[in-house]
C-alpha cells in the first residue's frame, strides 16, 4: 500500500518537472538570442511534443536542474544533452544550449542550439543561437546563410538586424572576414541605409577609410536626416582631418538646424580646437532650443569663464544650477573660483562652503586660499592645520596647500619647513617629496632637491616630472650635464609632448652652447605651450645667438599674456640693460 507520504512526493516530482519544462518553454529571448539580431516581434511557438514523463525522463529532468543549482556545469550540460536526444522537445534542447552556454561549453551550445532548430525550424531564436555560435568559434562562412535567413524573416525589422550586426561581429579578429560577410549580406538591400550604415562601420573596423566614408555616404543619401549616420561620418572625417569635420558639421547643421547631437557634438570640437568664441554660440543655440538640459548652461558658463567672460559665467553657472545641474557640487565649486576670480573672496567662501561630497576637502583648501588673499595669512594656517583629514593624502595635500601660501607669500624658509615637517610623519609620499624639492630650490637647498628627487625615482619610477626638475636643475645650477641630459631623456621617454620637458632640454642644449638645437627645441616646447618661463628662455638663446630682433618679438608677445612674470620681466631687463 502506497502511503501518503510517498503519493506526496510523487506529486511534488510531476509538478517540479511540469514547472521546469514550462520555463523552458517561457524564454524565447534568452541569452543566446541576444547573441544574434534580434526580431521584435510576438512569435507564436509550435505545440510541444505530447510528453510522456517517464521515470527515467523525471531522474534525467532533475538531475539536470539540481546540477545546474549547485553550479555542477559539467554534469548539467551532459544530463540536458542526453534528455534533449530522448525527448526531441524543442524547449528541452533551448534549455540545454542555454546551460552550455551559461557553462562556456561552445562547441555543446552549438550542438544543443542546432538540435533545437531542427526541433523549431521556423524558430528565429534558434537560428539566432547558431549563428552566434558559429560567430563565437570563427565560422563565418557556415554563419552566413543563418544570418541571410534571420534577416529576411525580420520583414520590417531588417533594418534593426543591420544596426545590431557590428555588435555580433565585434569579438571576430579577422576583420577583413567581417567586412565581406558584411558586404555579402547587404547586397541583398541596395536602398537600405542600415546596411550601408553596417558596411561603413565594418569598413571603419578593418581600416578601410575610404570605403567607409563611401557607404556612409550612400547611408545618408537615402535618408539625409539620419543624425546617428551623420555622428558617425564626422568621427570618421575627424580622424583625418580636424577642419573637415568642422566642414562638414557645417553643412549638416545647416540643413537640420535643430539636429541636437550634432551641434553638442560640434561645439565639443570647437572647444577641443580652442574656438572658444564659436562655441559659445553653439552652446547657447542649443540652450535656445533645448531649454531643459541643464548641462548646456554649465557648459556655456565654462566656455565664459574660459573667456574670461565673467558676468556671463555667473549668470549661466547659476542657471545650471536652477536647472537641477546633475553634479551640482561641482558648479558651486566653479563658482567659487569665479567668485575668487572676480575678487569677491566673502562670495567664494560662501560658495566652497556649500560644496559637499567628494569635492568638499577640495573646496576648504580654496578657502584656506581666500583667507589669504584677504591678508589672513596666519588664519588661513589655523585652518589648514585644523582641518579633519581623514587619509595620508588629505593630509598631504593640507601641508602642501599651507606651504603654497607661505610661498606666494615669499616666506620660503617657513614654506620649506612645513612640508619638511610633514615628511617626517610621510616620508614616502610622492607629493610631498616633490614640493619638499621645490621647496629646496628656494632656498638654496640642491642637496636636499636632489635627495628628495631621488628618493621620489626610488618610490614612483614613471614620475616624468621628477626626472624633469633633477635634470633641469643640474642643467641651470650645475655643470654635471651628463647626468643632466640622462634625466632628462628618461623624462621626454615618459612624456615625450610635455612642453616643461622640452623646455628643460632647450635650456640643457643652451647650457652646453648647442644654439642651433637650444631654439628648434624652445620654440616646439613654446608652440605646445605659451608659457611665460618657455619663452623668457626661448628669448635668451635667440639673444645670445645673435638674433636680437626676434628675441625681442618673443618676449613682446609673452608680455602681452603675461604682464607681471618675474622670470619674464628679468630675461628682458638682463638682456635689455646690457
Amino acid at each position: 500500500m502506497t502511503s501518503f507520504r510517498a503519493i506526496q512526493f510523487k506529486l511534488f516530482v510531476v509538478l517540479l518537472a511540469a514547472s521546469l519544462l514550462g520555463a523552458c518553454a517561457s524564454t524565447p529571448g534568452s541569452k543566446l538570442a541576444t547573441e544574434a539580431p534580434v526580431l521584435e516581434r510576438e512569435v507564436k511557438r509550435p505545440a510541444p511534443p505530447n510528453q510522456v514523463m517517464t521515470p527515467q525522463v523525471l531522474y534525467e529532468l532533475l538531475l539536470a536542474e539540481i546540477a545546474t543549482q549547485r553550479n555542477q556545469q559539467a554534469l548539467a550540460t551532459r544530463a540536458y544533452l542526453d534528455l534533449m536526444q530522448s525527448t526531441n522537445d524543442y524547449r528541452v534542447a533551448e534549455r540545454a544550449a542555454q546551460v552550455a552556454l551559461s557553462a562556456r561549453f561552445p562547441d555543446e551550445a552549438l550542438v544543443a542550439a542546432q538540435r533545437w532548430l531542427v526541433l523549431e525550424p521556423d524558430s528565429i531564436d534558434a537560428r539566432q543561437a547558431v549563428a552566434g555560435l558559429l560567430i563565437t568559434k570563427g565560422r563565418l562562412p557556415e554563419a552566413l546563410p543563418y544570418l541571410r535567413q534571420i534577416l529576411a524573416a525580420q520583414d520590417t525589422n531588417v533594418a534593426y538586424g543591420f544596426l545590431h550586426l557590428n555588435n555580433l561581429l565585434a569579438r571576430h579578429p579577422n576583420k577583413s572576414a567581417v567586412l565581406s560577410l558584411v558586404q555579402e549580406l547587404a547586397r541583398d538591400y541596395p536602398s537600405l541605409p542600415e546596411a550601408h550604415f553596417a558596411v561603413a562601420r565594418a569598413a571603419w573596423e578593418a581600416g578601410d577609410k575610404e570605403l567607409t566614408l563611401k557607404e556612409i555616404g550612400t547611408a545618408l543619401a537615402l535618408r539625409p536626416q539620419w543624425e546617428g549616420a551623420a555622428l558617425f561620418k564626422v568621427q570618421v572625417l575627424q580622424s583625418i582631418s580636424a577642419a573637415g569635420a568642422m566642414e562638414y558639421y557645417t553643412s549638416y547643421l545647416h540643413d537640420f538646424p535643430r539636429a541636437r547631437e550634432m551641434r553638442l557634438a560640434y561645439a565639443r570640437l570647437l572647444v577641443q580646437e580652442k574656438h572658444y568664441p564659436q562655441a559659445r554660440e553653439e552652446f547657447q543655440r542649443l540652450m535656445a532650443d533645448f531649454p531643459d538640459n541643464a548641462e548646456v548652461p554649465l557648459a556655456v558658463g565654462l566656455l565664459s569663464m574660459q573667456l574670461q567672460d565673467y558676468d556671463a559665467a555667473d549668470v549661466y553657472l547659476r542657471k545650471a544650477l536652477d536647472a537641477g545641474v546633475k553634479d551640482d557640487d561641482a558648479v558651486r565649486f566653479y563658482l567659487g573660483q569665479l567668485s575668487e576670480e572676480r575678487k569677491r573672496w566673502d562670495e567664494a567662501k560662501q560658495w566652497y562652503n556649500a560644496v559637499s561630497g567628494e569635492q568638499a576637502f577640495s573646496a576648504k583648501l580654496r578657502i584656506a586660499g581666500v583667507l589669504a588673499h584677504q591678508g589672513q595669512l596666519a588664519e588661513a594656517r589655523t585652518y589648514l592645520q585644523q582641518l579633519d583629514t581623514k587619509t595620508n593624502q588629505q593630509r598631504a595635500l593640507a601641508a602642501s596647500a599651507e606651504a603654497l601660501l607661505l610661498r606666494d607669500a615669499k616666506q620660503y624658509q617657513e614654506a620649506f619647513d612645513v612640508l619638511g615637517r610633514a615628511l617626517e610623519k610621510l616620508p614616502n609620499h610622492p607629493d610631498l617629496l616633490y614640493d619638499y624639492a621645490m621647496a629646496a630650490e628656494k632656498v638654496g637647498r640642491i642637496d636636499v632637491l636632489e635627495t628628495s628627487l631621488k628618493k621620489l625615482i626610488q618610490v614612483k619610477p614613471d614620475h616624468a616630472q621628477a626626472y624633469n626638475a633633477l635634470g633641469y636643475t643640474l642643467a641651470d645650477r650645475t655643470t654635471r650635464y651628463a647626468e643632466a641630459k640622462k634625466y632628462l631623456e628618461q623624462a621626454l621617454k615618459l612624456s615625450p609632448d610635455d612642453a616643461y620637458i622640452l623646455d628643460s632640454m632647450g635650456w640643457l642644449q643652451y647650457r652646453t652652447k648647442d644654439y642651433p638645437q637650444a631654439i628648434t627645441t624652445l620654440r616646439h616646447a613654446l608652440s605646445l605651450r605659451p608659457d611665460p618661463e618657455i619663452a623668457a628662455h626661448l628669448g635668451e638663446v635667440l639673444w645670445v645667438s645673435g638674433e636680437k630682433t626676434e628675441a625681442q618679438k618673443v618676449w613682446e608677445n609673452a608680455l602681452k599674456d603675461n604682464p607681471g612674470d618675474e622670470t619674464l620681466i628679468g630675461a628682458v631687463l638682463k638682456f635689455k640693460v646690457q
